[in-house]
């Protein structure tokens, strides 16, 4: 879906009443930690840690330009990521596991975070992209408010692992502009043996459905560039672990045909994945053929590979 009509940031419509009302209703949650669906139920704002390690002050990594990711978010002149470290899930094969298991990053503070998205913005990014944000939500919130009132204007991109509790993304609704969740698993018991979450699939599916009431399928503006909705991606993993057909089935049936979904071919063996032998190749040109098939089988058109990359022109 394209649009030529300009589109301002979801964030930019609220009043300062409605994002402080956010704010507070953010932290709150804090006291007796349900961000996600792990539920904790720490109290984080008095020093208790839960399974994403994280306090109250914002914990980054990296930030910077991105050109890696879906060409709708890169543009001319990349995708404004920040990397938040560790993570609500646990995935033996995480490619950041630096990042999400071992923590690689610093606690900064709210006002440092939200001058990280104006130099973004500076930078000519086309978006603020959070990546594994979920458990970070009162912190940015608060973070995006600071910085629009320095003058951050783009929209903000919600990059997640799709393990996600409504009443947050209830709160986020009018602050999140482009949703770019996973969906890793249509299986709960392969979710819990390889990411140590309970189930995954269902939080998975309500998630997807209150994103894209939020904001819709993806609008592609008429220079090519993301500026709000809804992209899932999936990542194929080997022996079908992942459960594509599933996956794929749930997007076309409950939540559009018109998704735009990234299929990944990107799997690489990493991180514990020695222990699970199941895991420990790479995939092969058949599963990842195999996997786009059966979304197009589905009814599904807006297939990154399709759309952007040569390497599979075989389907064009």
């Amino acid at each position: 879906m394209s649009s030529s009509k300009a589109q301002n940031a979801a964030y930019l419509n609220l009043s300062d009443k409605e994002f402080n009302q956010k704010i507070e209703k953010a932290f709150e949650i804090l006291k007796n930690c349900a961000l996600c669906p792990r539920n904790c139920h720490v109290d984080r704002i008095s020093g208790k840690k839960g399974a994403c390690k994280v306090l109250i002050k914002p914990y980054v990594s990296s930030w910077g330009p991105h050109f890696g990711e879906e060409a709708p978010l890169v543009g001319r002149y990349g995708s404004g990521t920040i990397f938040f470290g560790f993570c609500n899930l646990s995935c033996v094969y995480c490619q950041n596991w630096t990042i999400s298991h071992l923590g690689e990053g610093e606690e900064i503070s709210c006002d440092e975070l939200a001058q990280v998205m104006i130099f973004l913005q500076n930078s000519g990014c086309h978006n603020i992209n959070l990546v594994t944000p979920t458990h970070q939500v009162p912190q940015i919130i608060k973070s995006i408010y600071i910085a629009r009132e320095q003058g951050l204007r783009i929209p903000i991109v919600y990059n997640s692992g799709g393990y996600e509790a409504i009443e947050t993304l209830r709160i986020l609704d009018g602050i999140i502009d482009i949703y770019m969740p996973d969906f890793k698993y249509a299986d709960n018991a392969l979710a819990e043996k390889y990411s140590k979450v309970k189930n995954y699939t269902e939080f998975a599916k309500k998630a997807l459905k209150e994103m894209h009431r939020q904001v819709g399928d993806l609008i592609i503006n008429a220079e090519g560039i993301a500026v709000r909705g809804l992209l899932v991606r999936h990542l194929v993993l080997p022996n079908n672990i992942a459960g594509t057909e599933e996956v794929v089935k749930f997007i076309a049936e409950e939540i559009s045909k018109d998704t735009y979904i990234n299929i990944m071919d990107q799997y690489r063996p990493c991180w514990q994945t020695d222990k699970y032998p199941e895991l420990n190749r790479t995939i092969t040109h058949k599963e990842f053929e195999d996997a786009v098939n059966i979304a197009l089988k589905y009814g599904l058109t807006r297939i990154d590979c399709l759309i952007y990359s040569k390497r599979y022109y075989r389907w064009l």
